[in-house]
């Protein structure tokens, strides 16, 4: 099983949001899980020029050269793709929402049939990652007969509202609609800059809650789901 994480802060591998995806990675790297963090802010990601020729000339035929071939190569063989991103007023990072406004290119302007709303609904299966130009990375090899990889959302903010994550909730939601996934978890801690900054008093807590994080890390690892206790554990505000 291999989970791969779209990490969207800004701030990289010292993020508060970080912390959370390395926790969870090190819980299912424990039961057995290949895992893979990809940083944006370490890659040139241009803005869509909404042309849509790549919905002309094929999955993956984007007039834009950068590194996003390389990172949807690196996403093609994931059981598990995991979305990260801080919240950057009430919603995800422009860092994140870039990278999914070019995922238009694996794309697909019809809906699949059974499916509510308009969009990119055939981008979740694993056939319409592009094939390597002259170029670019080559793909990982990927069963071609495998369902399409499941979703997750980790996301950290500075307040103790919960609130805060609601627009970021309905984005997944609206994302794993799109692209005819299966959300199979949502993170969303509060107070994230504790994380690195800490009062004494609050070690112990949020101690407390990254091994909730990693329990839910081998959860996933082992069944592609969260336990209703996990789920519990990991609403509690730090």
């Amino acid at each position: 099983m291999r989970i791969v994480a779209i990490n969207g802060s800004p701030k990289g591998k010292d993020g508060n949001t970080n912390v959370i995806v390395e926790h969870l990675f090190k819980g299912a790297q424990e039961a057995g899980a290949e895992t893979r963090n990809i940083f944006l802010a370490e890659k040139e990601i241009n803005h869509c020029r909404g042309c849509h020729i790549c919905w002309t000339r094929g999955p993956g035929q984007c007039v834009i050269s950068d590194d996003m071939p390389e990172v949807l190569a690196m996403m093609g063989s994931a059981d598990v793709i995991l979305f990260a991103s801080p919240v950057y007023f009430g919603n995800i990072s422009g860092m994140l929402k870039t990278f999914m406004d070019r995922m238009t290119m694996i794309g697909s302007p019809h809906t699949a049939a059974g499916t509510k709303g308009e969009g990119h609904a055939a981008a979740g299966t694993r056939e319409n990652v592009p094939e390597a130009g002259p170029q670019e990375a080559t793909p990982p090899a990927a069963p071609t007969a495998q369902a399409a990889p499941k979703l997750m959302m980790v996301s950290s903010c500075g307040f103790s509202d919960r609130g805060e994550f609601e627009v970021t909730s309905l984005w997944i939601n609206k994302v794993a609609q799109k692209m005819n996934m299966e959300l199979i978890g949502e993170i969303y801690a509060t107070n994230g800059k504790a994380f690195h900054t800490s009062p004494e008093a609050l070690d112990s807590k949020i101690s407390d809650y990254l091994q909730h994080v990693e329990q839910g890390g081998k959860e996933i690892a082992a069944a592609m789901n969260l336990s209703a206790a996990t789920k519990k554990a990991l609403e509690q505000l730090i």
